[in-house]
């Protein structure tokens, strides 16, 4: 009979301290939350293991996505009137983007698979693409308006799936082309059916070309060339001795006025009522 207690007691225990720590672990999973970026290079981290085994000031620097930039506003005080993000201890920017790839190849890689295993309830998922896939004579990333539409569709469905916030974004500016002092689109229909997309699916849309476009176009030309894209001097920098001319991809300074823009576009997003319910 003793034997029989000692056996029964011993599995009650075991069956208390494997629901305390399940409790914890849910506890502790409710306190974080991670906010996934997934797009192209002008989205994406250039340092950590982006180039495994290399030294970003060597082979990189200053080349940034805005990306790179975007974990430093997830301080108290930058979230203290956000009261989403204040429910959260931790908060995490995991940054996925990756240079050269369009929602195709994003997907057909098994990045988003990556993403898509880890997601928990109410984690975000910024969604910017569209610079790769607009490029046609890349016939290797290229995705027409219809399939680009329907990456996103994969994307977003799957993302609500799992209870988390998909929000899309319209492909970030280039620096081009300037007509009389003013910078236009040049993205094509990509950014309209990104929003089409969102509005689908009655979900948050940042208009982060047109957001990019007013901001540049306030700057003026000569210094968001010089100061925020990779338009670089012979010499300055070990990973570019011969300079570069690039108004595609962003410097440090760069990177972070965009990720400025896209933290002061979901400070509004998150204030929407189905974010705090």
């Amino acid at each position: 009979m003793l034997h029989k207690l000692k056996i029964v007691t011993t599995f009650f225990l075991c069956f208390v301290v494997f629901h305390t720590l399940a409790q914890e672990s849910k506890i502790s999973s409710n306190k974080t939350i991670t906010i996934y970026l997934i797009g192209d290079s002008t989205v994406a981290d250039y340092t950590g293991d982006y180039d495994p085994g290399k030294d970003y000031m060597k082979v990189r620097f200053p080349i940034a996505g805005w990306g790179q930039e975007f974990q430093p506003f997830f301080v108290k005080d930058s979230i203290k009137d956000i009261a989403f993000l204040r429910n959260f201890e931790s908060i995490k920017v995991d940054d996925r983007a990756r240079g050269g790839r369009s929602t195709r190849t994003f997907f057909q890689e098994g990045r988003w698979r990556n993403v898509y295993e880890n997601l928990k309830p109410k984690d975000l998922v910024l969604i910017q693409f569209g610079h790769n896939d607009a490029s046609e004579k890349h016939t290797e990333r290229f995705v027409n308006i219809e399939g680009y539409k329907e990456f996103l569709r994969l994307f977003v469905s799957q993302t609500l799936a799992k209870g988390a916030y998909p929000i899309i974004l319209s492909p970030v500016a280039r620096n081009y082309p300037w007509e009389n002092g003013v910078l236009k689109n040049v993205h094509g229909e990509y950014p309209k059916a990104a929003k089409e997309v969102a509005d689908e699916f009655k979900i948050s849309f940042i208009d982060l070309n047109q957001n990019a476009i007013d901001y540049f176009n306030r700057k003026g030309k000569d210094f968001v060339s010089k100061n925020y894209f990779l338009n670089l001097d012979a010499g300055l920098y070990e990973a570019y001795p011969k300079g570069k001319k690039d108004d595609t991809h962003f410097q440090i300074k760069g990177a972070q006025v965009v990720a400025s823009l896209v933290f002061d576009e979901l400070k509004k997003v998150l204030s929407n009522p189905i974010f705090n319910k």
